[in-house]
Order: C-alpha cells, then structure tokens, then sequence
C-alpha cells in the first residue's frame, strides 16, 4: 500500500482500539447477566479466532497460518495470558464490579509494563517512576475509599483486586510478547492467540461447574455476546496486535487512558452505574499516572525506541 495509506490504516486501528475496547467493558455486563461469565467469554474468543483464521485464510492463503514450533509457543503462551488471564479475571470481575470501575483499575497496565522493564534491567526516566507512585495512590483511593464513597464498587470485596491480577496478567503478555519469537502475519498471530485463549476460558468455566442455560439468556445478552465477538475480539484485539507491530509501544499505551473515560461514560448513561467524588479522584490520579509515564517512554532517546522490540 502507498505510505500515506499506511499511516491512515495505522491510525485508524488505534481509533478502533480506542473506542471499541472503551465499550467492550459495558457489553461485558450485559453478557454476563444471564451468560455463565467463562463459558461465554470462551465460546466469544474460539469463535473469533476461528472467524478470523478463515479471514486470513481467505484473503492470505493457509501458508499464512504457518508457524514455527517457537511463534507458535510465543501465540499460545500469549492467549493464556492475554484473553485467558486478562480478559477472563475481567469478565469473573464484573459480577461483582462496576465496568466502569473495571476500566479504570486495568488502566493500570502500562505501570505494570514499566515496573516490569526495570526488573528487566532497563532504568526508566525518574518521572516514570513519579507516575508510577501517582498511580498506586490513584489505585489505593479507588480500592480502599471508594466504598465509604457511595461509589457502586459491587457485592464483593475482592472483585477490584482480581481486576488488578486481571491487569497483570495483561501487562505480563504485552511485555513478553515483544521479546518472543512471533510469526509475520499478525492477524494469524492473533488468531492463535485467541484460539488458546478461548479454549483455556470454555475449561475453566467447566471445572469450576458453569452451566448453560439457552431458555434463560436475554435477548441483550446474545447482543452484547455478539458485539464482543466481532467488535471486541475479531475487529478491536487484531488492531491492537497490528498496531503493536506498527506504531510505537509509547503511542500504542494511549489506549489506557482513552478507554476508561470512554467505558465510565457508557457505564453512567447505559448502565446507571454511580462514581462518587472519591472514585472520580482515584480514576483521575491513575489516568494522570499513565499519562506521565507515556509520555516520559515518548521522550526517550530515539535509538533506544528503535532498539525495542516494537510489541509491549
């Protein structure tokens, strides 16, 4: 494709993980309402991966689809931690938490990145780590003050704090991936992924004793189930693999801001959920937090962004 046609195609797959990722948290809720949370997020990312292998089958050819027993590790390892683990906690999560609130605490992420690159031996910028300790208050206020607040933090205690595991389970596939051998077709990559990923989800809700019951799923469930299918995983997790392959990780990190505000909106307007004064300060302490950090990863010497592998 021409340059210009590249830049658009990048930009407006960051624009897709921007909004649709912000929305996928508020579908999530509606899915899980009358949808056992693990067999629905399996059944979700299996279909998925197999729509989006076919796609790449179809426009690519099978030879597309071939991998290295080392790229092929790297997509399994990747889908255990990314859909699986990520994702999986989230969907458990959000029985018991606000999506809204859900969003703002896996906004946490690129702190989770940055503590993990320094125990890799790489010395991050001090003000990097002024955001990282801004974040932690941020996240102490929503998880500690949040409840004397009024804010709707759920029926159980330990939701939020499986949302932060959520997130480190999602931080640690993001840093990994970028150091692990991985195939040139993204897209193909991403199916792999979440082909692992939905499978480990359909065992985990069995053994823990999920059932389906198709006569009591509403109407807005298989909607919301829908929209996660082909919109969360299929259109929104193939840009963000894409775009992790394209544009640079401190770029790509924008989405953890973007995406809170974004899903705390459609959480007030569509799902009447409440955020007190307290909860709005967390929320603002971890977006400025994250804020901080991309942008001291922006101001990086150049030859070390370069040096980077270009998928975190």
């Amino acid at each position: 494709m021409p340059r210009g046609t590249v830049r658009q195609v990048k930009w407006a797959a960051l624009g897709v993980v921007y909004v649709v990722w912000g929305s996928t948290y508020l579908a999530i809720r509606f899915t899980i309402e009358s949808m056992p949370p693990l067999l629905s997020a399996g059944a979700r990312f299996l279909l998925a991966g197999l729509l989006l292998a076919a796609l790449v089958a179809l426009l690519s050819g099978r030879s597309a689809l071939r991998m290295t027993r080392a790229q092929l590790g790297t997509a399994a390892l990747i889908g255990l931690l990314l859909p699986a683990w990520g994702n999986g906690l989230v969907v458990v999560a959000e029985q018991h938490v606000s999506s809204g609130l859900a969003a703002l605490l896996v906004a946490s992420v690129p702190l989770y990145v940055v503590l993990l690159r320094r125990f890799a031996g790489e010395r991050p910028p001090p003000i990097t780590f002024a955001g990282i300790v801004i974040g932690l208050g941020g996240l102490a206020v929503l998880l500690l003050l949040g409840r004397a607040d009024g804010g709707t933090h759920g029926s159980a205690w330990w939701g939020p704090w499986l949302v932060l595991l959520a997130a480190l389970g999602w931080a640690v596939g993001s840093f990994a991936s970028g150091r692990l051998p991985t195939p040139a077709n993204p897209f193909a990559l991403s199916a792999v992924e979440m082909l692992v990923g939905g499978a480990a989800l359909l065992v985990g809700g069995l053994v823990t004793g999920e059932q389906v019951s198709f006569g009591a799923i509403t109407t807005g469930s298989w909607l919301a189930w829908g929209y996660l299918v082909v919109f969360g995983s299929v259109l929104a997790f193939s840009s963000y693999v894409y775009v992790l392959g394209k544009l640079p990780v401190s770029t790509v990190a924008t989405y953890a801001y973007v995406n809170p505000v974004i899903a705390v909106l459609l959480g007030v307007l569509f799902a009447h959920e409440r955020f007190g004064p307290l909860q709005f300060l967390g929320g603002a302490l971890v977006l400025v937090a994250v804020l901080l950090v991309v942008r001291a990863e922006r101001q990086r010497p150049k030859v070390v962004e370069q040096a980077e592998p270009a998928r975190t």
